[in-house]
């Protein structure tokens, strides 16, 4: 599954997230920053709880590596998508629940939540 490769690898999205979520830049960016930065096509949320045993694993390895900081910016990256929140409030959740996220090659993001 091509998910678990990128979820262990997934503390560099974190740290470029925030410049998904704003708004397109009055210059357009270097091929290779359009290369690096996906697209977004769909959204899915799935909470920790819910993973196989080997990946909640990969994720909860992930999220101990990023720090309070990391996620703040995160969740403020993530409140400033409406799309991206809506898809958290549809599920029932919100931005300060969301530990990791990762961005496949298809532009699908998954962001990963704790619920207690």
């Amino acid at each position: 599954m091509r998910l678990l490769t990128t979820v262990a690898t997934g503390a560099l999205l974190v740290l470029g997230v925030p410049a998904l979520a704003q708004a397109p830049a009055k210059q357009p960016p270097a091929q290779s920053e359009t290369q690096s930065q996906p697209r977004i096509r769909s959204v899915q949320v799935v909470d920790v709880k819910d993973l196989s045993p080997s990946v909640r694993s990969q994720v909860d390895a992930l999220v101990s590596r990023t720090s309070e900081e990391d996620l703040q910016s995160l969740r403020t990256s993530i409140d400033a998508s409406p799309t991206i929140s809506e898809a958290l409030k549809a599920k029932g959740v919100s931005s300060a629940q969301v530990v990791a996220i990762n961005i496949d090659d298809n532009g699908v993001l998954t962001m990963f939540t704790k619920t207690a």
